[in-house]
């Protein structure tokens, strides 16, 4: 057998000074070699100047000679190693600034203007949903707990997160407890998808090894024993019960909605209610309205009560949750539900003849075919939600060859430290 060859590495940085010239997609800094190279620099902004040195993974920050006036301290002990926030040594407004400029020139490549309104910054300390990965310890009945470091399956272990909700890292040292029974199998990599209800804690274990068997009797036994003592609200692994003690229920509008294990919520609820009062405003004075990637129904119960509402998703168990939930939430329009594939199957234009206002939320893949529909139908104005502005403005640009224009853009800054950018978007013919 040929001996194996070392992995490639990257060509070491050029030695001396360094200076930045931008920030790039992941929220690294760029700097633009003389020989046409770019390099990603995690930690770097622009106009810095900088030395760099060789790593395992590419060029690392040695030195910053020059800093920029943007540059701050930042506020985590875990910023640097944690995988989880990007941004943190960056001014907030130079931050916001330029996620709003790079929405903006995303949506220049399709050709396309609008009114972009002021962001909406949440606050720390208000994630009310994570993923928390877990490996062996020394001591097995307490698993190691934390967050991937960037680009890497390291674990970088916390006892606290600024970002997330008080009552995910007051529990924290109890997960790490939690997920000890989910270790049983040596190739097991368990990932604690943990969300912050009304009612308490919500916990979907996934990662868990299936094809030997899965999780014995006496591990689910001992993790209903945990949960319990912890007074987790409810315990799933990968869907399937093990533990209940409170349904978890949170509020979209009138309604107290049972959320489907590991089910989608917007990682803030106050990034959620600015979502669903841009789209309530926008929808103000319809008839009819249909709500299309619906989820468990964070817009269609406040539109509800505008106007009768026609409420799609793919999700069964989303749109179980969702009626299930209409009875407690009387006096409102009529809700009809159902679960559709709208990537396979979108609600067709001819299905929109009685529609005159649409909301669409689909995941970072956007809805193109979805999208196609609504252009082609009488559907006089429109809002569109999205975590990912390249595939809305694909999206965008085809409701804009129909006839609409976008009257505003509110972005949302639910994702605090980190590239990303929520936003809601209204068009009208």
């Amino acid at each position: 057998m040929p001996p194996r060859r070392p992995p490639p590495t990257a060509p070491p940085p050029p030695e001396g000074p360094l200076t930045v010239d931008s920030v790039g997609g992941e929220g690294d800094g760029v700097i633009h070699l003389t020989d046409g190279r770019l390099l990603h620099v995690p930690g770097i902004l622009p106009g810095e100047v900088v030395r760099l040195r060789a790593g395992r993974e590419g060029p690392v920050l040695e030195a910053i000679e020059s800093p920029s006036p943007d540059r701050r301290p930042p506020p985590c002990v875990y910023f640097g190693t944690c995988g989880g926030c990007a941004l943190q040594h960056w001014d907030d407004a130079a931050a916001l600034a330029w996620k709003v400029e790079r929405l903006r020139s995303t949506l220049a490549l399709e050709r396309l203007e609008a009114e972009i309104l002021p962001v909406v910054r949440t606050a720390p300390a208000t994630r009310r949903r994570t993923a928390l990965h877990a490996r062996r310890g020394d001591n097995r009945r307490i698993a190691r707990l934390g967050f991937k470091a960037r680009r890497s399956w390291n674990l970088v272990e916390i006892s606290d997160c600024i970002v997330l909700d008080p009552a995910i890292t007051a529990a924290l040292p109890g997960l790490r407890r939690l997920a000890a029974p989910f270790l049983e199998h040596p190739k097991s990599a368990p990932t604690l998808h943990v969300t912050s209800t009304g009612t308490g804690l919500d916990i979907d274990v996934t990662g868990v090894e299936a094809r030997s068997g899965g999780l014995s009797a006496d591990a689910r036994m001992a993790a209903a024993e945990i949960a319990a003592e912890l007074g987790i609200a409810r315990l799933t692994l990968a869907g399937d019960s093990v533990f209940l003690q409170r349904r978890p229920v949170v509020q979209f509008g009138r309604a107290r909605v049972e959320i489907p294990a590991g089910g989608f919520l917007q990682a803030s609820a106050a990034a959620e209610a600015a979502l669903v009062a841009e789209v309530g405003a926008a929808a103000a004075g319809a008839r009819r309205i249909a709500d299309l990637f619906c989820g468990a129904g964070a817009f269609t119960f406040p539109l509800a009560g505008i106007a009768p509402v026609l409420a799609t998703d793919a999700s069964a168990a989303a749109i179980g949750a969702l009626t299930a939930a209409i009875a407690t939430a009387p006096g409102l329009h009529g809700i009809t539900a159902e679960v559709r594939d709208l990537f396979r199957r979108p609600v067709l234009a001819s299905e929109l003849r009685r529609i005159d206002f649409v909301v669409f939320d689909p995941p970072r893949a956007g809805a193109t075919a979805q999208a196609a529909e609504i252009a082609l139908s009488g559907v006089g104005r429109v809002a569109a939600v999205s975590c990912n502005p390249a595939t809305f403005v694909r999206d965008a640009r085809q409701l804009v060859d129909a006839g609409f224009r976008i009257e505003r853009i509110l972005p949302v800054d639910q994702f605090l430290w980190s590239p990303h950018l929520e936003l809601t978007a209204i068009f009208s013919r």
